[in-house]
């Protein structure tokens, strides 16, 4: 499997400002890479650069084999962005908007028109096609981006906070949209987000930057691992009324390392299997058991170790 886009010692210097500091990373064919980071990360910066947008300070750059800063148009033809607000002519049609977006890419009539057909119905916009944009929501918006995007047939896309301001059913289309590109077309897909509950819905590994620095980067499964260290179990416990003084009890059982409460029951982290302790100690108190299940450590967990440590 070949590295669709990497990048080695990628800096980016402002003046005084160290915006992305010696970036290295590899993004694999066919893979879904969740890139994450706080709010003025470097995350943007970091893309704009893959594009060929702005020039990097120092360091090297390729995507799909070209060297963005030298070959940016290249990278375009075989990239597609999505940016966090994209543009379109609001008093255009979608029809048209990609139309004109094929033409830009000097796509031929024909095939500009069956590519707009088909990445309409890949979007599920095929029966607004003809309504004018400035009559869509924030998330059909969305879609059409995606559309316009896809209107070239990349080889990878770059997504930067594709959900951002989209309600919950919104969201959940335009993610489940994504992993069908992804599965069905083998296409590589970049997703920048804070997102991390929709990240981990769809992402195989992932890179966390803060203050314009990579701090890790990898399989999810991986990255939970190491966090655990010798922690190799989790389990929520959900008990029903009458449970003052729970904790102190569970914490006096050996084993149990960290009890986090949490809006539905409490997380323990412990260093072994205690699921017979628990349900002893239930027993015991006379307590309705609502559920106990064992779990691993979500994204969220993961981004917030590296991110206080960093």
């Amino acid at each position: 499997m070949s590295a669709v886009i990497e990048t080695n010692n990628l800096t980016k210097r402002y003046r005084e400002k160290l915006a992305v500091n010696a970036l290295t990373l590899a993004i694999q064919e066919g893979e879904v890479f969740g890139f994450l980071g706080p709010n003025g990360a470097g995350k943007t910066t970091t893309i704009l650069m893959l594009l060929g947008l702005t020039e990097p300070t120092s360091g090297q750059a390729s995507v799909c084999g070209f060297d963005p800063l030298h070959e940016p148009l290249e990278v375009k033809k075989r990239v597609g962005y999505l940016p966090e607000n994209p543009g379109f002519y609001e008093d255009l049609s979608a029809r048209e908007n990609l139309l004109y977006m094929a033409r830009l890419n000097r796509i031929p009539e024909d095939k500009a028109r069956r590519r707009t057909a088909e990445v309409l119905d890949q979007v599920e916009l095929s029966d607004d096609g003809r309504r004018l944009v400035r009559e869509f929501s924030r998330g059909m918006k969305q879609r059409l981006g995606i559309a316009e995007v896809l209107i070239k047939d990349p080889r990878a896309v770059i997504l930067d906070e594709p959900t951002l301001g989209i309600d919950p059913d919104g969201a959940i289309r335009i993610l489940e949209m994504i992993k069908s590109l992804n599965r069905d077309h083998n296409l590589t897909v970049m997703l920048s987000s804070h997102q991390l509950q929709q990240v981990q819905e769809i992402c195989s590994r992932v890179g966390i930057i803060v203050k314009g620095r990579l701090i890790v980067q990898g399989q999810m499964d991986e990255l939970g691992r190491a966090i655990l260290k010798e922690r190799q179990w989790n389990f929520l416990l959900e008990v029903g009324a009458g449970a003052s003084g729970l904790e102190n009890d569970l914490g006096a059982i050996h084993g149990v390392d960290e009890i986090e409460r949490r809006a539905h029951g409490l997380f323990l982290r412990c260093t072994r299997d205690v699921r017979a302790e628990v349900m002893a100690l239930l027993t015991r108190k006379n307590l309705p058991l609502l559920q106990l299940r064992s779990e691993d450590p979500t994204l969220e967990e993961i981004y917030l170790k590296y991110f206080r440590e960093a």
